[in-house]
């Protein structure tokens, strides 16, 4: 059963139709990958899910809960975890720390953050750590981790909220073929002993073919193809307009 349902989402910034009718949804212990080629409307699409931008048409629905005009905020309380592009965390505070704070803000308790933060849910924050294999470095300060670790200290705060949908924007960008490999692995096991579901956007084609469940691309903001990896590898359409005559996605894995 679908858990996130999109429908007929559509935006336009000026003239320019960014989104046009696309349609998707994501099912709860389902990793979705959503790719294209550089404008196709993806990060549209994205920020549309999570309430940072505003469709003009279609609908959004979590739940059977309607998404389009709630602020960030309440939908992550609605249970959408998030992690970006460039890792988020306050680099002067611990590890456990920057999970302790994200456990405050999903119990509504922001009043007082800076001294409270130290005492709040502790146990519960180190069993976050646990689950992304970082409890061991839980009273280092988050400046003196490598990047890798740093996602995963991300990751652990995206589900602070304990999410049922869990968006990922670029999750291994800047991050070695061995760590990006391992931070999906990990994100597919939370997926699998969570019942998560989740959708994330990604660039490099070797992490989308080795751990999406389904696939949907996008070019020039519309819907082309959907399936299992192998579906689209093989899809005419997906090799041209995402990378031109001459170039398949096997190449474009193995380089």
């Amino acid at each position: 059963m679908s858990l996130l349902k999109v429908a007929n989402l559509g935006k336009s910034f000026g003239g320019n139709r960014a989104v046009d009718g696309v349609s998707f949804e994501v099912a709860a212990g389902e990793l979705l990958a959503l790719i294209g080629p550089n404008g196709a409307g993806k990060s549209t699409t994205f920020n549309m899910v999570n309430g940072q931008l505003r469709a003009d048409t279609g609908s959004i629905t979590l739940d059977g809960v309607e998404l389009i005009g709630r602020k960030p905020r309440d939908i992550w309380h609605r249970g959408v975890g998030r992690t970006f592009q460039i890792a988020e965390t306050f680099a002067s505070l611990t590890v456990v720390e920057n999970v302790q704070m994200a456990l405050l803000s999903a119990d509504a308790k922001l009043y007082q953050l800076w001294r409270r933060a130290a005492m709040h849910r502790r146990d519960d924050a180190l069993a976050l750590l646990a689950q992304v294999g970082m409890q061991a470095q839980a009273d280092r300060p988050c400046s003196e981790l490598a990047y890798g670790d740093v996602k995963r200290v991300e990751l652990a705060i995206a589900m602070a909220n304990d999410p049922k949908l869990l968006l990922m924007d670029e999750p291994t960008a800047g991050m070695a073929p061995k760590e990006r490999n391992e931070l999906m692995a990990l994100t597919k096991r939370l997926v699998v002993e969570r019942g998560l579901a989740v959708l994330f956007t990604e660039h490099s084609m070797d992490v989308v073919f080795a751990h999406a469940d389904r696939m949907i691309v996008l070019a020039r903001g519309r819907l082309i193809a959907e399936g299992k990896p192998a579906e689209i590898r093989d899809h005419p359409k997906v090799q041209e307009v995402y990378f031109g005559t001459g170039k398949t996605f096997e190449k474009k894995v193995a380089a």
